[in-house]
């Protein structure tokens, strides 16, 4: 399925440094849209999928410093200057994928700007703490005397977009909240023929998948594994790795980073997936579930709506813990190995169809066919619900 091949079409990212679940959105744009031009503000060659790559890739000046992906974190004052220089040509439409910066690029204005929005900045909105968790000094009050710089600048780029789409209920409410406007709900798209069931054993272990950094909280899964001496696989890397080896117990191990089949066999293979943070979507626990496995997750942001606690339904797929603390998530280890039961391979699987490839394409590419459709003082009401 591709989209309307009539349409001069521009794609806009942050930024192409990896494969995760914002590049994953992408590659479905890519595909659809097989001949659009992609900008974004700095890339690294062979850092993401073929698909991306195999296309005219334009960056701002920023992708022009030397081994830009070592530092470019510190370089977060001059997203919004190097946005702004990325200039685009003449377009139908610009579809920017954006987390950061990439809805705030010029574009001429007969051009339709269409913005799948990951969440709105969350380092200068609702996670200020979990990015930067520095003692109240002279540098943080600077740092956050910038960081409220450019919450103003984040809602103030947000006029440069005619339609939002949100990648989740809870994502759609912080757009309402931190821009005024209002946005549909597209589900990303989950690899489901990728990630299925398979015919194996299940074995008693516990498993974490994501990039250990702060604000995902693999410490509570770490840390409540090690109280309760269960078995518990980490995969992944990141900033975290050493102080998460150093509070952990013998029943923890760390894999590091796998590959994607390797990834798979675990999530068919292990007893649940345990999802310690609170994310905007979080696509970790539908591939979970998509091979079959049930989640516990923390009962906030994305999961809330992929995982389905016995609480809500007679199919659960997994259990939610109230609170972000080790106390909590231990019950709820001990709620799950009590209830094991209710939760079953093809329940798991059934509920992850919801969010797989084909419903995200036939989702955006109806999105934008009814673009021409609709009046321009209509623009950002969100005239549809995609799931």
């Amino acid at each position: 399925m591709q989209a309307s091949q009539n349409l001069r079409v521009a794609l806009v990212h942050d930024w192409l440094l990896a494969y995760r679940g914002g590049e994953r959105v992408l590659a479905e744009l890519c595909r659809l849209f097989p001949q659009a031009d992609l900008y974004t503000l700095f890339y690294r060659p062979g850092s993401t999928h073929p698909v991306i790559e195999n296309r005219r890739i334009q960056v701002s000046w920023l992708g022009h410093l030397p081994a830009v992906h070592r530092y470019y974190r510190w370089l977060l004052p001059l997203y919004p200057l190097a946005a702004r220089t990325l200039r685009l040509g003449s377009y139908d439409l610009v579809i920017s994928s954006s987390h950061a910066a990439a809805k705030a690029v010029a574009i001429a204005p007969r051009t339709i700007h269409v913005c799948y929005c990951h969440t709105p900045m969350r380092y200068v909105w609702h996670m200020r703490r979990e990015y930067f968790p520095a003692p109240r000094n002279w540098l943080a009050r600077a740092r956050d005397g910038l960081l409220d710089a450019l919450q103003t600048w984040d809602r103030r780029t947000a006029g440069n977009v005619d339609y939002f789409i949100a990648n989740s209920q809870t994502v759609q409410r912080r757009i309402r909240e931190c821009y005024g406007r209002a946005s549909t709900v597209i589900y990303p798209p989950v690899d489901t023929d990728f990630y299925r069931p398979a015919a194996v054993p299940r074995r008693e272990y516990y498993l974490v998948v994501g990039a250990l950094v702060p604000y995902k909280r693999i410490d509570l899964a770490v840390a409540a594994c090690t109280r309760l001496g269960r078995d518990l696989l980490i995969i992944g890397t990141g900033s975290e790795a050493k102080r998460l080896r150093a509070i952990a117990g013998p029943t923890v191990r760390f894999a590091g980073w796998l590959p994607d089949e390797l990834v798979r066999e675990h999530l068919q293979r292990c007893r649940a997936l345990i999802f310690p943070g609170e994310e905007d979507f979080g696509m970790v626990p539908v591939e979970a579930q998509a091979c079959g496995t049930p989640v516990i997750a923390l009962g906030r942001g994305g999961a809330t709506e992929t995982v389905i606690p016995p609480e809500h339904s007679d199919q659960p797929t997994g259990l939610w813990f109230g609170e972000p603390t080790v106390e909590s998530l231990c019950e709820a280890i001990l709620r799950f190995e009590a209830h094991g039961h209710l939760f079953r391979r093809e329940t798991c699987r059934r509920n992850a169809l919801r969010f797989s490839r084909t419903r995200f394409r036939v989702a955006l590419c109806q999105f934008v066919a009814h673009l021409g459709t609709q009046e321009s003082d209509a623009r950002g009401q969100g005239f549809h619900q995609a799931a």
